[in-house]
């Protein structure tokens, strides 16, 4: 499996708050619709929490500002998600998820990276 990690940035003009909203409830139900000509294999939206225990973590730590949040993208392989520019339909739903997350993600300070996890340490 490949992942792609997308660290979320809000736009200035949104609350904390009305990003996530719009992120899950938006945002989350166009990768819902696209899931499969995207080859998307799992999709989780990871909110960031702004409260007591972060505060602790940044401060004990000398932590920059947290992101907002962290949306994480599976595919099968690299093959799969290397490919995806060759399907005229899977180009046409990136570009449609493209313009939305303008509306919501500071793109510009909003990092994106592909890599592959290495479980460590597991209770399952």
């Amino acid at each position: 499996m490949i992942k792609i990690s997308f660290c979320l940035r809000r736009r200035s003009e949104l609350t904390h708050e009305e990003f996530l909203d719009y992120w899950k409830n938006e945002h989350g139900s166009l990768v819902q619709q696209h899931k499969a000509v995207l080859r998307i294999a799992r999709y989780i939206q990871f909110h960031g929490d702004f409260g007591a225990m972060t505060t602790k973590l940044i401060a004990f730590r000398g932590s920059p500002e947290p992101y907002d949040g962290i949306a994480e993208i599976w595919y099968e392989s690299r093959n799969a998600l290397e490919t995806l520019g060759q399907d005229p339909a899977a180009r046409a739903a990136s570009r449609l998820l493209w313009e939305d997350e303008k509306r919501f993600v500071d793109l510009e300070n909003s990092p994106i990276f592909a890599g592959e996890e290495i479980e460590l340490v597991s209770t399952q």
